[in-house]
């Protein structure tokens, strides 16, 4: 697969420099936060630029992943990556569990209700205290809790459709 057709998985983003050698503090969007560091190849991305970079050290603390990748040895050269997108090529995900999907294969399906009706596209998820939240782009912006079985009825990744109990006109 080449690199502008590769499906990129966001798992986190660089927030600050951590220390004066070159450490970042990165808010992580794997759960566990700690799950960012099995990762031991990362790609930067930010505004059209990226840097591959190999993991060398990584905790868990406070909410947050600080690391250490190598290459980056100083409190300005990590500066300049804040606000950079961690990513990992999708297939670099391990298999998920029966019932399980990953956010990322969510995007770009399309929306029918259990009567057929398309309701549009996900663009994205949202997390919510209580539940995940589709959000569907059609002819208006849907936001679905996906709440399997009562609302979420089907989701078919092979074929990139999720059916839904919703009302159409809601």
């Amino acid at each position: 697969m080449s690199a502008k057709t590769q499906k990129w998985v966001t798992l986190g983003r660089v927030s600050g420099a951590f220390g004066v050698k070159g450490w970042f503090k990165v808010q992580s969007y794997t759960e566990p936060v700690g799950n960012l560091l099995a990762y031991d190849a990362w790609t930067l991305q930010r505004q059209g630029s990226e840097r591959e970079c190999v993991l060398e050290d990584g905790s868990a603390r406070s909410g947050d992943v600080i690391a250490k990748v190598h290459g980056i040895d100083d409190r300005d050269a990590a500066l300049e990556w804040v606000g950079a997108e961690v990513a990992i090529p999708r297939e670099r995900l391990p298999p998920t569990a029966p019932g399980e999907v990953y956010w990322t294969d969510l995007e770009g399906c399309e929306v029918r209700t259990t009567a057929g009706v398309a309701l549009g596209r996900v663009e994205q998820l949202l997390a919510t205290g209580a539940h995940d939240v589709l959000v569907v782009v059609g002819e208006r912006e849907r936001l679905i809790p996906f709440v399997a079985d009562a609302v979420v009825k089907n989701v078919d990744l092979t074929a990139r459709v999720i059916v839904v109990d919703w009302p159409a006109d809601f």
